[in-house]
């Protein structure tokens, strides 16, 4: 198989984890395409991405103008062409791993319950898979054994979540049905008008979530 026929594939790839809305992808796309450059992940998700973006965007991590560059084998960007990286590494997100002992079970809760979206599975049953809802990303990973010790610490964290306005959160999460492990409330460390509170999954991981109150 040809080396343009492999990057077609993976073009293809990258159109597919766009519709299943990878936040993966999505720093990727607004990190190489410069029409994608000032968006945020979810509005580079909501964006319309064909399989030419895609293309595009292959060809230019591989040093090439365009697509059509690279199928016709012209010389590849020079470093003055190319957008200039930042000078130090920047961390783009974060996804905290959550372990369960009943995947589906737990697919479940933080879908109906904690209104997050399944962003993929994988395994045959599955044994790993991510959930999504706007810039938040939850990984899923089952195990055979208990989750987490909380004998010598109960409040002991398993992911915090920072969100626009925690209290409509909080509000809607309730009529949900979700188990809450601490009400909504304002810590020590809370600024002026902010506020968090801690849910409880069914493997008994507590996930945290602050943010603006009033």
């Amino acid at each position: 198989m040809s080396s343009v026929e492999n990057l077609r594939k993976q073009a293809k790839l990258y159109v597919r984890w766009h519709r299943e809305r990878r936040h993966t992808v999505a720093a990727i796309i607004w990190d190489v395409l410069p029409g994608f450059a000032n968006l945020t992940d979810g509005e580079v998700l909501d964006h319309p991405f064909r399989l030419a973006d895609a293309q595009a965007l292959v060809a230019r991590r591989a040093g090439y103008e365009s697509w059509r560059a690279l199928k016709q084998g012209q010389p590849r960007m020079t470093d003055e062409s190319r957008a200039d990286y930042p000078s130090q590494p920047i961390l783009l997100n974060i996804e905290p791993t959550v372990f369960v002992t009943d995947f589906q079970r737990s697919l479940a809760f933080y879908v109906d319950q904690l209104g997050f979206k399944i962003g993929f599975t994988y395994g045959e049953p599955p044994f790993y898979g991510q959930v999504v809802r706007d810039a938040a990303l939850l990984d899923l990973r089952l195990v055979h054994q208990p989750v987490v010790d909380r004998s010598r610490d109960p409040d002991l964290l398993s992911a915090s979540i920072w969100v626009s306005h925690a209290k409509q959160l909080f509000v809607e999460l309730q009529a949900r049905g979700a188990s809450f492990h601490q009400a909504l409330r304002r810590e020590p460390w809370h600024g002026q008008g902010q506020g968090g509170f801690i849910v409880r999954d069914p493997d008994g991981n507590l996930i945290s979530f602050g943010g603006r109150t009033d």
